[in-house]
């Protein structure tokens, strides 16, 4: 047996693991502090740039990086990237998707640039393309993206250079990993937390941990032969409960982002702007239904639930302003947050200051395994290489070599593109109206898409919840959230509270801020019922869910406003 103390990367360990957890024997536990994927894209959970990750590979900026920089370590991690890119697709082909991303060009040295770099990202990517890029002119990037400016200081569009890219539903893959690890034998805990190791007295190696179950308040010790620390960005945190002397080996990185109205973006087509003014990356993509823009590496500390500074905000508003010919405000801002990534550093290097994009594994404490870095696309072969490491550590001896490879997580197998009209065809939303009275409603094509692609195969299991409990009313107005989806997560989907279904059950927290406050006397409500809640602990999650949803700047909440967006 090992423990596993943390994020996705844990998670993809425990999903069918040599040590004989595709075969039904595993006897690996994985343990959260919080709930599965919280807002960093992030949580116990941390991992990537923020709290949401819509883009799960960006290699052209590595590429770039490579080539200029005669970086061999960049391209091997290109290389390794976009492997599992395709890789995870195919897995979880409901949860993630190819997209096209466009890059504007402004002159005409910028297209020769961009369409090389792009045309050698293709090379690269060989048998792991997605789709070929190739240039646009002016005019035929105006019919793909209609708010795409052509003209603005001084200058005028000459063409666009397009490029695919993966994106992915990162709540709803985070709950698939946990899912299919349990269905392979994994022992999966919510809301608990490791507050100190057990150790052989002899040796001192460490044997186990103490837990505490957040929601009870009770402990238990727990023992293992080896201990697989993932905690991203609170790794350290871990380690120095092992050694208080240990050395950081993380540099934490935040990412923020934005929602914007769906009329910013076209549906289909995302937006990379390779360089502003400080020389970050900003993009901009169509989201589960709406636009999410925001801004890649900077400075900050470790929090449980980071914040997005307004100058942040202004900054990305400024960047996307000056490539729309939408009046950019800051009104149109209906959610925003930071996530945390965890930078990694290798303890055992010479030079302290390399930091590594790269995912590292280490075992500087005899019994803990630590892994920490890397990106959410490679989240399977981070898990590899953490159990590979963990074997040698506990001298274990695996059934098999890994299997998670083309293993399909859990909704996946036998889904289809077109799997949303089983469900428009045959189930019916039955909604309960105020004075109590049930009438049908028709699962109208947004609502029958959006249980397709967020549970796969098991939406059908949504739909007769909807259909034959009364439970088919949409949760906020203009969103596809179903009553359904909130019963079903409590019942199957370890969903424990409020603020687990608006933010890593749903995306509705990231999506609208003031409509998951709307929705909330709703789902708890529901919640009420499926785990038998007394009025104490109602009104207790209705004061959670709100400081929670504080936390997130949408235009309500701004902390300032300097006029430049009205």
């Amino acid at each position: 047996m090992f423990i596993d103390l943390g994020g996705v990367s844990g998670e993809g360990d425990l999903e069918a693991r040599r040590h004989g957890g595709a075969q039904g024997r595993s006897n690996q536990e994985g343990l959260r502090k919080g709930n599965y994927r919280l807002a960093s894209p992030t949580w116990m959970m941390v991992v990537a740039s923020s709290a949401v990750k819509a883009n799960f590979f960006l290699g052209v900026r590595y590429l770039e990086k490579a080539v200029f920089n005669l970086d061999y370590g960049q391209l091997k991690l290109v290389f390794h990237a976009l492997e599992e890119r395709k890789q995870v697709i195919e897995n979880a082909p409901h949860l993630c998707h190819a997209l096209p991303c466009m890059t504007p060009c402004f002159d005409w040295f910028e297209v020769v640039y961009f369409w090389m770099g792009l045309k050698l990202y293709d090379l690269v990517a060989g048998r792991r393309l997605l789709h070929l890029s190739r240039y646009y002119s002016a005019q035929e990037s105006i019919e793909l993206f209609p708010t795409l400016a052509t003209k603005g200081k001084d200058r005028s569009l000459k063409g666009t250079v397009v490029y695919y890219d993966g994106q992915m539903n990162d709540s709803r893959l985070n709950v698939a990993l946990a899912l299919t690890a349990a269905l392979a034998g994994a022992a999966i805990l919510n809301y608990a937390e490791a507050v100190s190791f057990l150790k052989d007295e002899v040796s001192g190696k460490i044997i186990g941990a103490r837990i505490r179950n957040n929601l009870s308040g009770k402990e238990f010790d727990t023992y293992a032969k080896v201990v697989v620390n993932a905690g991203g960005p609170f790794c350290d945190s871990v380690r120095k409960m092992a050694d208080k002397d240990a050395k950081p080996m993380i540099c934490p990185s935040s990412g923020v982002h934005i929602v914007l109205p769906d009329y910013y973006s076209p549906e289909g087509m995302g937006l990379i702007v390779p360089k502003t003014k400080d020389g970050r990356v900003v993009f901009m993509l169509p989201w589960l239904g709406r636009t999410v823009a925001g801004t890649t590496d900077s400075n900050t500390s470790i929090t449980m639930l980071p914040e997005p500074h307004e100058d942040e905000i202004q900054f990305i508003l400024d960047a996307i302003c000056d490539y729309l010919n939408v009046k950019v405000r800051r009104i149109d801002v209906l959610s925003a947050w930071s996530g945390i990534r965890p930078l990694a550093t290798d303890p055992s290097a010479k030079n302290t200051e390399s930091i590594s994009r790269d995912h590292v594994v280490c075992e500087d404490f005899p019994g803990l395994v630590t892994i920490t870095g890397g990106k959410w696309t490679t989240y399977r072969s981070m898990a590899e290489d953490a159990v590979n490491s963990a074997i040698k550590s506990g001298k274990l001896s695996p059934a098999n070599r890994s299997l998670t490879h083309n293993l399909r997580l859990i909704g996946a197998d036998g889904w289809e593109p077109a799997s949303f009209t089983v469900l428009a065809q045959q189930y019916v939303r039955m909604k309960m109206t105020f004075s109590g009275k049930v009438v049908p409603g028709v699962m109208d094509t947004a609502a029958a898409k959006h249980l397709s692609r967020t549970y796969g195969t098991l939406a059908e299991r949504v739909a007769t919840i909807a259909q034959n409990e009364n439970l088919g009313k949409r949760l906020a107005h203009g969103y596809p959230f179903l009553e359904a989806e909130v019963a079903f997560c409590a019942r199957h989907e370890y969903c424990e509270s409020a603020v687990d279904f608006i933010a890593r059950r749903s995306r509705l927290a990231f999506l609208d801020t003031d409509a998951a406050g709307r929705a909330l006397p709703r789902i708890i409500q529901i919640l009420a019922a499926e785990h038998q809640w007394d009025k104490s602990r109602q009104k207790q999650e209705v004061q959670k869910a709100n400081e929670f949803l504080e936390t997130f700047k949408s235009s309500k909440n701004a902390q300032f406003h300097d006029g430049k967006h009205n």
